[in-house]
């Protein structure tokens, strides 16, 4: 075998352990001889085997989460609180050389910033302002981590939770506030049921009122054409006027009357009223 051939060889053999293959959610730091050489892409790479040394560094959005821990508020409570931090590593070379373990480096920031942002609130405000939290934390974490060639990208806070006593007092103060919603919601209907009845007899009254104005106009109107009709037709004939008034009086409620024998009912009622009965020819029969 020749020396060409060994070296043919040998090449080969050098290539093929010098391949390397970047996938697409890394890039690969080479280092020669321990220093920092270059940062390769995803796809196909080749180093100088021995020489060379190639790092992987994942490249894709990463969870850190944080595990429960108590932060005393700013009204001396306990609270346990759970939270998770997403990030992405934005520049691989930082995130080997800047930082010894950049995940754990970011998990006890992260720890450190919640008790300082959580400490200067108030139970109750920590439990209504969590997107509030969320912000702060993730500016102070970003802007901290720079350096570690990380981008903090969202902080998610998982749980706020009191002690056990206090969870019980909240959850009997959320009790009866619920309970004085409902009270005076029933309280509103109540009266507005109460206005629609007053409103209703207050228009029946007011209907009544006007029918009682009407009959009274009415009557007022029937009293003023029997007047006018007497003064007219019946002047100095009182008499007459007050026996027509008995008789139709009579007739409308039905008053029975007694007919002598052989009387005509028509010469009756002429009499009661003073009127001179139509006389009646014999030869009529």
């Amino acid at each position: 075998m020749g020396l060409v051939t060994l070296a043919i060889i040998f090449a080969v053999v050098l290539f093929v352990f010098g391949i390397r293959i970047v996938r697409p959610i890394q890039h690969g730091v080479v280092e020669r001889f321990g220093k920092y050489s270059s940062t390769r892409n995803a796809g196909f790479s080749w180093i100088i085997p021995i020489i060379d040394k190639m790092r992987k560094v994942n490249i894709t959005e990463r969870m850190v989460d944080i595990e429960p821990q108590t932060v005393i508020t700013k009204d001396k409570l306990n609270a346990i609180v759970d939270a998770v931090v997403y990030y992405k590593i934005m520049d691989v070379k930082k995130s080997l050389y800047n930082v010894d373990d950049h995940e754990s480096q970011l998990t006890s920031l992260a720890r450190t910033t919640l008790r300082s942002v959580i400490g200067k609130m108030t139970l109750t405000e920590a439990n209504e302002n969590r997107d509030d939290i969320n912000a702060k934390v993730e500016g102070i974490l970003d802007k901290e981590t720079d350096s570690y060639g990380v981008e903090v990208l969202r902080v998610e806070i998982q749980k706020i939770e009191p002690p056990m006593d206090v969870q019980e007092a909240m959850n009997k103060v959320v009790k009866a506030e619920q309970e004085k919603i409902a009270a005076l919601d029933i309280a509103t209907a109540t009266e507005t049921k109460a206005d629609g009845e007053r409103r209703a007899s207050i228009k029946k009254a007011e209907g009544v009122r006007d029918a009682t104005i009407l009959e009274a106009k009415g009557e007022a109107e029937s009293i003023r054409l029997v007047n006018e009709a007497a003064n007219k037709y019946f002047k100095g004939n009182a008499q007459m006027l007050k026996k027509l008034e008995v008789t139709q009086e009579a007739l409308l409620e039905n008053t029975k009357i007694i007919l002598p024998d052989n009387k005509q009912l028509v010469n009756v009622i002429g009499s009661l009223a003073g009127v001179a009965p139509i006389p009646v020819s014999k030869n009529s029969k």
